[in-house]
């Protein structure tokens, strides 16, 4: 094989990966067995050679051995172990070789047809693909078709050409847009197909076309949660579908990741509550529902359905971490308990008796934790620990002490140690971290924005703001970028159009993110629009009951003469988290005694 051979790093990730395409099409995966009436001596003693080749470090002499063998008995299961011969050896045009070799000889042989697509994709040949792709879908059970083709674009998404990709998908998808059985799986298909291209538009209008001819159908709605934060106009697919009768649970949660990333933490509450209600025995909305709870210091509420969640934990079938559902929206489910990690949980629990300001309670949590990787997520928390009691360096000291395999390891521990140093309010050995930090890592947008944010805390304006364009010169998506800018604009009374702009942006950018939707309340409180400040601020309040929007909206209801309202709205507030800054900084300026 010497010569000839194509390496392709990662090749037999990629058909692992590929072959557990479309949670509906159950293609076997095992490999096909010998037949023992075919395997006379010279057939035996052929295999034993090859095996015997490959053993000795021989990969191409054992390709070349098992490929003869699996031409002359014409038996798939050999055919099958030639291509894993050259697969582990990285012989990219050997396995194609073979694959081919296997599909003349069985002409109707799926597994022969997945093995050639898969290859020719990790070899990035996708102008070759069309023909056995086509063929394998054309070939596949019926009530195994709608979930093969629902799964293209999870099989192309690795392709370097993605408008190639697009071009393969469109292509052999044809015949079936407009079939009975597999009209939604297609559209579908070919929705997220346009997403990866960024064709938001062409996504949404084939999103609205699936729920238009199937509306009991998860596919359209996990479609538009896909296209959600993004693309405002999704969201009414979404709720549509779950407004109805015995929707699947996969696709509520799917939506309440989006709500939480959105940070509308009250919508999404009330979709677990439902859940929780609904679905009791279902284990990962209790989860969810504990961590939300200690996001909002509800610390005995966050205990009681994290408890719930260990409970539940053992006896539901475990989904596995990153493919929760398929492409109906469909749970994925492993052995009944088998493997779950209780990690989160531990880890939230100990965040929330902190949070009740029991040390004790919050570290027997941690030492339940054994992930290693997590270890340096159990010590950052035990920093914190040790920080908030005052011991600053022994807490520095524990975050230097951890284990540090990678650069995403080092990272995490400079942002660790940053944040720390941030709650502890000493803003310059934190803005001190972040500089070494954006030395070692430049062009991280994320760690410029922190930069930023550090340098927004020692008042140097013009440093912020000039690091706030970098990130959204490096990053035109990140809504936060702008939105720190604009508000630091507007609260210092400056630039207000241009504050306002900005924060608008950011806004088209996280449609209905209430601390965005705050940020524009209040410069327009500063433009002197209090009625609509009013109503933008009660918006964002409704949505995240957060101590600093509570501020905001309160100085803005008090200015309108409503003092009672925001005398109540501060109270609760003050209850929560009695030393936010900015709610003390309200109080002390507008001299208000609650």
């Amino acid at each position: 094989m010497a010569g000839s051979r194509t390496r392709v790093r990662g090749l037999r990730r990629w058909i692992a990966a590929a072959a557990a395409i479309g949670a509906g099409c159950a293609l076997a995966q095992d490999k096909p067995p010998a037949h023992s009436s075919a395997l006379d001596a010279p057939l035996f003693y052929q295999l034993l050679i090859g095996e015997i080749e490959l053993r000795s470090g021989r990969a191409g002499n054992a390709y070349e051995v098992m490929l003869d063998a699996a031409r002359r008995s014409g038996d798939e299961g050999l055919y099958q172990r030639a291509v894993d011969i050259a697969l582990h050896a990285r012989a990219g045009d050997q396995a194609l070789a073979a694959s081919r070799a296997w599909r003349s000889a069985k002409p109707k042989s799926i597994e022969a047809l997945r093995y050639q697509t898969q290859i020719l994709l990790a070899l990035n040949r996708i102008d070759e693909m069309a023909e056995p792709l086509s063929a394998w879908i054309a070939r596949a059970p019926l009530i195994e078709r709608p979930g093969l083709i629902a799964g293209l674009p999870r099989l192309l998404q690795r392709a370097a050409d993605r408008k190639q990709a697009q071009a393969l998908i469109v292509k052999v998808l044809a015949p079936y847009r407009e079939a009975a059985e597999t009209r939604s799986a297609s559209h579908v298909a070919l929705g997220r197909a346009a997403l990866a291209v960024g064709d938001t538009e062409q996504a949404l209008a084939l999103a609205r076309r699936t729920q238009a001819d199937d509306p009991g159908a998860s596919g359209a709605a996990l479609l538009a949660i896909e296209l959600l934060p993004g693309v405002a106009a999704a969201e009414r697919i979404v709720t549509d579908y779950l407004a109805r009768p015995d929707v699947e649970p996969a696709v509520r949660l799917a939506y309440v990741r989006v709500l939480l990333q959105s940070q509308r933490h009250a919508e999404a509450s009330t979709q677990l509550e439902w859940l929780t209600r609904e679905r009791p025995q279902m284990a990962e909305p209790w989860l969810t529902l504990g961590a939300l709870h200690v996001e909002l210091k509800q610390a005995q509420a966050a205990e009681a359905a994290l408890l719930r969640y260990i409970e539940l934990a053992g006896a539901e079938p475990v989904v596995a971490a990153g493919d929760r559902t398929d492409d109906e929206g469909q749970a994925r489910v492993g052995a009944p308990g088998a493997g779950r990690d209780l990690s989160p949980a531990w880890l939230l629990l100990s965040q929330a008796a902190e949070q009740r300001g029991d040390m004790s309670a919050a570290e027997g949590w941690l030492a339940k934790v054994d992930n290693p990787q997590r270890a340096l997520e159990v010590q950052a928390r035990r920093a914190g620990m040790l920080a908030r009691q005052g011991r600053i360096d022994e807490a520095r000291a524990l975050i230097h002490a951890a284990p540090e395999h990678s650069d995403a390891d080092a990272r995490a521990k400079l942002l660790a140690e940053a944040q720390l140093l941030r709650d502890a309010r000493q803003w310059r050995e934190s803005t001190a971290v972040l500089r070494q930090a954006n030395q070692r890592f430049a062009d991280d947008a994320d760690l410029i924005y922190e930069l930023a944010m550090a340098e927004d805390k020692l008042d140097h304006h013009d440093e912020m703001e000039r690091l706030l364009r970098r990130v959204i010169e490096l990053k035109p998506d990140h809504p936060q970028a702008p939105n720190a800018l604009g508000y630091s604009l507007a609260d210092r009374n400056q630039r207000l159009p241009e504050a306002r702009e900005l924060i608008r942006k950011a806004l088209e950018l996280a449609p209905g993110d209430p601390f965005i939707t705050d940020s524009l309340g209040w410069v327009e409180f500063r433009l002197g629009n209090r009625e609509e400040a009013a109503r933008l601020l009660r918006e964002a309040f409704r949505a995240r009951p957060d101590t600093e929007i509570a501020a905001h909206l309160g100085e803005v209801l008090w200015t309108m003469g409503q003092h009672d309202e925001a005398r109540g709205i501060w109270q609760r507030a003050r209850s929560r988290d009695a030393d936010n800054e900015v709610l003390r900084e309200t109080l002390v300026r507008l001299q208000v005694a609650l």
